[in-house]
C-alpha cells in the first residue's frame, strides 16, 4: 500500500529545503510547480493524463488549488517517470491507489522492469 510520510517543516534553506507546509485552501499551480520542481504545463498534463489521485481543487474562479497530498503524489509520479515508466502504467497505478486499500497485489503486479531512456544502450540491463 502506498504511504506518504508527513515530514516536520523545517527552517533549512537551499535547493534541498523541504518546503513549509501547505496552506489548507491549498497552493497556487505556480507555488505547486515551484514545491514540485516541475513545470505549470507539467502539472496541467498529469491532470488531463489522468495521473492525479484525486480531483485537484478549483477556486471560485476556476484556478488550480493544490493540497498536500496532491504535491506529494505529483512528486512520486516524476520520480515513476524518471525510472522510463509509460504514462499509461502510471496512469494504471494512480487508478489502483485512487481506489484505496485492498488491491496492494495489483499494484505490485502493475510494475514493470524498465531502464531509463537516457542510458546508452550499452549500459541498458540485459534481459535473462
Amino acid at each position: 500500500m502506498l504511504e506518504i510520510k508527513q515530514h516536520s517543516a523545517s527552517g533549512a534553506t537551499g535547493p534541498k529545503a523541504r518546503p513549509s507546509a501547505v496552506p489548507a485552501e491549498g497552493v497556487t499551480i505556480a507555488e505547486a510547480a515551484r514545491r514540485t520542481r516541475v513545470s505549470a504545463h507539467t502539472l496541467r498534463y498529469y491532470e488531463r493524463a489522468g495521473l492525479v489521485i484525486s480531483p485537484v481543487d478549483r477556486t471560485s474562479g476556476g484556478r488550480r488549488r493544490y493540497r498536500e497530498l496532491d504535491l506529494k503524489w505529483i512528486v512520486i509520479c516524476t520520480k515513476l517517470r524518471a525510472t522510463g515508466m509509460p504514462i499509461r502504467d502510471i496512469r494504471q497505478y494512480a487508478e489502483l491507489v485512487a481506489a484505496g486499500p485492498g488491491n496492494e497485489a495489483e499494484r505490485l503486479a502493475s510494475w514493470k522492469p524498465t531502464a531509463p531512456t537516457s542510458w546508452p544502450s550499452w549500459r541498458r540491463p540485459r534481459r535473462t
